[in-house]
């Protein structure tokens, strides 16, 4: 059973919420300036939100397709007198969800999982495919508080601690992943101080991460993204903690463009990386990180500084927004269900399997 959350506490779940009719989305384009909601009011708009970087974050992307389809499902119950195959006829609202983020694991899994419900015997299929995405959202939510709970354990008293880009509330259904790892380690007072990547280009760190520790009472330091490995040189650092949008089968991770580089500083300077990730992250059906979609955006994003050109005319620039580091740099991967140290094929089946019979057990 989903644990309860009143999913329209914009203090719980910043950037989706939810009230059984409305989704409304934080647009988190305009952070930290302007605090600017979005009514989300189809599935095509929730794909165009995901796709326009209005929401961001492989779980929150997840959450918000998942309400789309109800959203979509709602409408064709509106104008149809009846349907036989919802299916067949939410087809074209599926594939426009699925095509709007490439990387995003979890997009598909809530995906499938919106899928699955589709293919029931019930008489009011708009409103059950609403609880579904409800349960997900509240899922998610739970999630990130147990792995923020497990995360904390993995941070010795009196650390510093960076993150890179944004893992917290605003990419998930509230709390966050690498960044519930810092709550929950602040709160157990374990941490002696928290720096962020600015995370280029889109700056993540600096508008949504350092936004939202602030909000939750937790001091920031901005850090450029290449001085991160200096300050873990100065051993000012003793973790790292970021998120993932995608984990391979042998425990490769795909997360926001830079995460490779400080996960190659981490390891030559002694400090433990550490991923946060729900298990709808991890993919087993990707063998490997070499197997992982990278998107890659618009060159104006690297060329261009709020609309103005910072480069030199002429000048072209290469802009993917992911990168991939290798499961033999990551010290834990922390999910719902626990910690798995030093991952592997081995241990991340190992992992996944013990996760889905604690569901069945709590299905019975």
């Amino acid at each position: 059973m989903s644990t309860v959350f009143d999913l329209t506490d914009r203090s719980l779940s910043p950037a989706i919420q939810w009230d059984g009719q409305q989704l409304t989305l934080l647009d988190q384009r305009k952070l930290p300036n302007e605090v600017i909601y979005l009514d989300i009011p189809s599935a095509a708009a929730a794909a165009d939100a995901i796709r326009d970087m209005v929401v961001r974050g492989a779980p929150a992307i997840g959450i918000t397709a998942a309400y789309g389809i109800a959203l979509a499902a709602r409408a064709l119950g509106q104008r149809a007198a009846a349907v036989s195959d919802w299916s067949a006829a939410l087809d074209q609202d599926l594939a426009v969800l699925a095509a709007s983020r490439p990387t995003a694991v979890n997009l598909f899994w809530a995906i499938r999982r919106m899928r699955g419900v589709l293919s029931e015997a019930v008489a009011d299929m708009p409103a059950r495919l609403a609880v579904e995405a409800e349960a997900i959202h509240r899922e998610d939510l739970a999630a990130n508080q147990a792995m923020g709970d497990f995360g904390a354990t993995l941070i010795a008293e009196g650390s510093g601690v960076l993150t890179h880009c944004n893992a917290g509330a605003l990419a998930t259904g509230g709390y966050g992943t690498a960044v519930g790892v810092i709550r929950s380690a602040w709160r157990d007072g374990r941490l002696k101080q928290v720096f962020a990547d600015e995370t280029r280009p889109w700056l993540q760190g600096a508008r949504l991460t350092a936004w939202e520790l602030l909000e939750a009472g937790i001091p920031v330091n901005l850090v450029a993204d290449g001085a991160s490995a200096w300050l873990m040189k100065q051993g000012q650092v003793q973790a790292v903690v970021v998120g993932s949008d995608r984990i391979a089968a042998n425990g490769d991770v795909a997360n926001k463009i830079g995460t490779y580089a400080a996960a190659l500083a981490a390891r030559a300077h002694g400090v433990r990386f550490i991923v946060a990730a729900p298990i709808s992250t991890i993919d087993p059906d990707t063998p490997n990180g070499a197997s992982i979609p990278i998107e890659t955006r618009t060159e104006n994003e690297l060329l261009e500084l709020s609309g103005c050109r910072v480069a030199a005319p002429g000048a072209h620039a290469w802009n993917p927004v992911f990168d991939v580091t290798p499961a033999d740099l990551v010290d834990f991967i922390v999910t719902e269900h626990g910690i798995i140290e030093r991952p592997d094929r081995a241990k991340i089946a190992a992992h996944l399997a013990s996760a889905a019979a604690a569901r069945a057990e709590a299905r019975n």
